[in-house]
């Protein structure tokens, strides 16, 4: 294991020693990311990201099922809406993609950590992160 010798002047006080100490990975500390697309049955592949897939909320409740079983503790929903507006509908409205299907994985897997992605650009039709008034975008 490197470094083979430690010296002490690293392990003089705490803060140092939380600053050098050795980084320790887990699941616990992953969120599995999923994109959510409308229809059923549907897994397309993203092109600029391989082994990454667009998914309806039937598969993504498989996906969600599989990342429990793999020790992840939580997943984190982008939305690929069909229609998109000034207002950014499909982000904060009931039926928008990514409710549903965070709805769809709390019923299926409830100890999953579900995180949503706020930013608008996914929804709006100017592809802006917030809302345009009088051309000046504001919530951001």
């Amino acid at each position: 294991m490197y470094p083979s010798h430690r010296p002490r002047r690293l392990r003089q006080s705490d803060p140092l020693r939380r600053m050098v100490r050795e980084t320790v990975l887990t699941p616990d500390d992953l969120i599995y990311p999923l994109f959510a697309v409308s229809g059923e049955g549907v897994a397309k592949e993203v092109i600029s990201m391989p082994g990454v897939f667009q998914l309806s909320i039937d598969k993504i409740v498989e996906e969600a099922k599989q990342v429990r079983d793999l020790g992840i503790p939580s997943v984190i929903l982008f939305g690929i809406p069909n229609e998109k507006d000034a207002e950014a509908t499909g982000a904060w409205h009931d039926c928008g993609i990514v409710q549903r299907a965070a709805t769809a994985i709390k019923e299926a897997v409830p100890e999953l950590v579900v995180v949503a992605d706020t930013c608008l650009c996914e929804y709006t039709t100017h592809g802006h992160c917030g809302y345009l008034e009088t051309g000046d975008l504001t919530g951001q």
